[in-house]
């Protein structure tokens, strides 16, 4: 297991070079100047302000810098929020992005998994045919055009919620259900599918000529082997979760780091991008190895390939 920790790090470490590598020449070969936006800036302003951000050194001097600055974690001074470093920036708006995101994550899956339970467990009856329906149209839904018909009608016309804003719990519901409900459309199709599998195996059927009763037999056996599909997905989930969460911040004006990003994009801060791609990057990367890590405790008879 430490050697094929070891070598999945490594592997990290390329793979956030090559993202640090690709994400700086995107920035320097996009149209346009973070400057640009600017009202009434002259030729002697936009200078003093590429000398200031070290836009006016050449391409390889300030790919240098860059990758100095990253090995320290240093981001730099965002290019539009005068003053604000963007580190600053992302480590205040993060654990609203964080906390909305877990919560998306635990609907998800909870939700799915319950909904594939049921499923399963009245196959081809009411049950079944009510979480399919609702499964399919989690899938076929996307998230922006689910966040604002909740804000249409459970915002706007029947009052439930908030709108926008981030002040309590209430404000997490409707964007959290938004990203979550496509998500766990997919883990709720995962579910049916392995317990109705494993509703056919061996050791199912020797606890129910036990006598076990039915719900003992899916909470005790069945279930915690119909689970492993899911654990497996909870990497793509995360990242499903993350991306999503930019659209619907925006949507919502949730001032988490989803937001920032889509602001930085629309007005060329070149810093804030960058700061952000790696930061993203980083923790993506690493929830797939613990996802990985996870799904061989849950199950030791899996061997990861270079694990000892």
């Amino acid at each position: 297991m430490k050697k094929y920790i070891f070598k999945r790090i490594v592997y990290i470490l390329i793979a956030l070079f090559f993202i640090i590598t690709l994400t700086f020449f995107l920035m320097r070969i996009a149209p346009g100047s973070p400057f640009a936006s600017e009202r009434a800036l002259t030729p002697a302003i936009e200078k003093q302000l590429n000398e200031t951000y070290g836009l006016d050194n050449p391409w390889y001097v300030q790919y240098k810098d860059y990758l100095l600055n990253i090995l320290k974690f240093d981001f730099g001074e965002s290019m539009k929020y005068k003053g604000r470093s963007t580190n600053d920036m992302i480590f205040k708006s993060f654990p609203i992005s964080l906390a909305l995101g877990a919560q998306a994550l635990f609907l998800a899956v909870g939700f799915g998994v319950l909904l594939g339970v049921i499923s399963a467990m009245y196959h081809n009856k009411l049950g079944d045919y009510i979480s399919t329906i609702i499964a399919v149209l989690g899938i076929s839904i996307p998230s922006f055009i689910l966040a604002g018909l909740m804000q249409y009608f459970l915002g706007l016309k029947l009052g439930l919620f908030p709108l926008s804003g981030w002040k309590g719990f209430s404000y997490t519901i409707m964007p959290s259900f938004a990203m979550a409900l496509s998500y766990m459309g997919n883990v709720a199709k995962m579910v049916r599918s392995s317990m109705l599998e494993q509703n056919t195996s061996e050791y199912v059927k020797l606890a129910r000529a036990k006598g076990l009763r039915k719900w003992n037999v899916v909470f005790k056996h069945s279930l915690r082997n119909a689970l492993l599909p899911v654990i497996t997905y909870l990497g793509p989930l995360t990242a499903g979760v993350v991306t999503g969460s930019f659209i619907v911040e925006n949507i919502f004006a949730i001032p988490g780091l989803g937001k920032h990003f889509v602001t930085s994009i629309n007005n060329r801060d070149y810093t804030m991008i960058m700061g952000t791609t790696v930061f993203y990057s980083i923790l993506l990367l690493f929830a797939v190895l613990i996802v990985d890590i996870i799904y061989v405790m849950v199950d030791p008879r899996i061997k990861l390939e270079g694990a000892e």
